[in-house]
């Protein structure tokens, strides 16, 4: 299919907003994409660096003639904003869409919008980064990555128009029901970032009774809790936005641990054997590649001696072939004895490529945990 035409306008130029303007821009180079931002100077960033072509300092000039609108907001800012547009003159079968994490309450706002001459169809980019910002957009944010759509059930023939105008995000689309939707990220996502907020708790109200707690918690432990540092703004809206599943899921996590309290007060061997055994089975089962709900960070580990020079003769190699990274960590460095060195890269692809250099060019071991 030939690339579309006409009038883009994105609301929230940040990683997510962003990266779909680029996308956009770049499949489909004769559309307009116009943005706006809450922040003035965000807005002049994103021109600067040819997210967008445009910027706008109010909606209602942004949305007037748009042929599709992009809520890349927060979904408490998203159900606001949905209400506005009610009250504005959009152009006619205009499709407007989200990129929110919940879906049954952004698209019960939305129901308000069916007549208006609208088409409002929910979406949930599942990618993200650590990075923050339109400096952070990137063209290959998505790539891949999974994108579930929630449209009204009559709009099947408007999904594919989105679809075609997204293409460029190079994301794998699904379409799924608003409440399926929110039942999900409940599961994979939402409840996962409770469990590690919590878990921080843990270690921070025992801080002061175990001076050596924090310097212990370096390690795994701060990998398996990394999600705890997303911006607690959204995650107390996303939180409120969804919290009938995540109650129920607190209430089943509950049960589970009752039983894992009971078969250790009992001494249990089996029962506690069985528990663990079939975690690990599942999650051995899960794929190792591809994206889901959680971004992940693709890991590199290289087995260094403590030399000076070693970690940037590292980085330099990795620099003259053009590999970017995104953090760098040595996990262990004590006189004798090797280190290891982290290294985090932005995709699977860059990882790779890493490790088949590094391989090759340097007498260290390289591998993936």
């Amino acid at each position: 299919m030939a690339p579309l035409k006409g009038n883009v306008f994105v609301i929230g130029l940040g990683l997510i907003g962003g990266s779909i303007a680029l996308a956009i821009k770049k499949e489909h180079p004769e559309a307009k994409v116009t943005g706006y931002d809450a922040k003035l100077e965000e807005m002049k960033m994103a021109k600067a660096l040819m997210v967008v072509d445009d910027y706008v300092e109010t909606i209602q000039d942004g949305v007037r003639g748009a042929d599709l609108i992009i809520l890349a907001t927060p979904v408490l800012v998203t159900e606001k904003l949905i209400g506005q547009l009610g009250q504005m003159e959009l152009k006619e079968n205009v499709i407007i869409t989200d990129t929110g994490s919940t879906k049954e309450s952004i698209m019960a706002k939305a129901q308000r919008l069916a007549g208006n001459n609208t088409v409002f169809i929910g979406g949930h980019p599942m990618a993200g980064s650590h990075k923050s910002g339109v400096t952070a957009a990137s063209l290959s944010l998505f790539e891949n990555a999974f994108y579930l759509l929630t449209p009204f059930h009559e709009q099947d023939q408007r999904t594919e128009e989105l679809k075609q105008w997204l293409k460029g995000t190079k994301a794998n689309f699904i379409t799924v029901s608003p409440e399926m939707h929110d039942e999900m990220v409940a599961v994979i996502s939402h409840f996962p970032h409770v469990i590690a907020a919590s878990l921080v708790h843990l270690v921070k109200d025992a801080d002061a009774e175990y001076p050596l707690l924090k310097r212990l918690a370096a390690g795994g432990f701060r990998d398996i809790t990394r999600i705890a540092s997303s911006s607690p703004q959204m995650w107390a809206d996303i939180s409120c936005g969804n919290r009938e599943n995540l109650i129920r899921l607190l209430d089943r996590w509950a049960k589970n641990l009752q039983e894992v309290k009971k078969a250790l007060a009992d001494n249990k061997y089996e029962l506690l054997h069985r528990f663990y055994a079939e975690a690990k089975q599942y999650r051995d089962c899960l794929p190792i590649s591809g994206s889901g709900a959680i971004p992940s960070f693709y890991d590199l580990f290289v087995d260094i001696p403590d030399v000076p020079g070693v970690v940037s003769q590292i980085t330099n190699k990795l620099a003259e072939k053009g590999i970017s990274i995104t953090n760098i960590r040595i996990l262990e460095a004590r006189e004798d004895i090797y280190g290891v060195l982290r290294i985090s890269f932005r995709s699977e692809n860059d990882r790779d490529l890493a490790m088949n250099l590094l391989k090759k060019e340097t007498p260290h071991e390289v591998y993936i945990q």
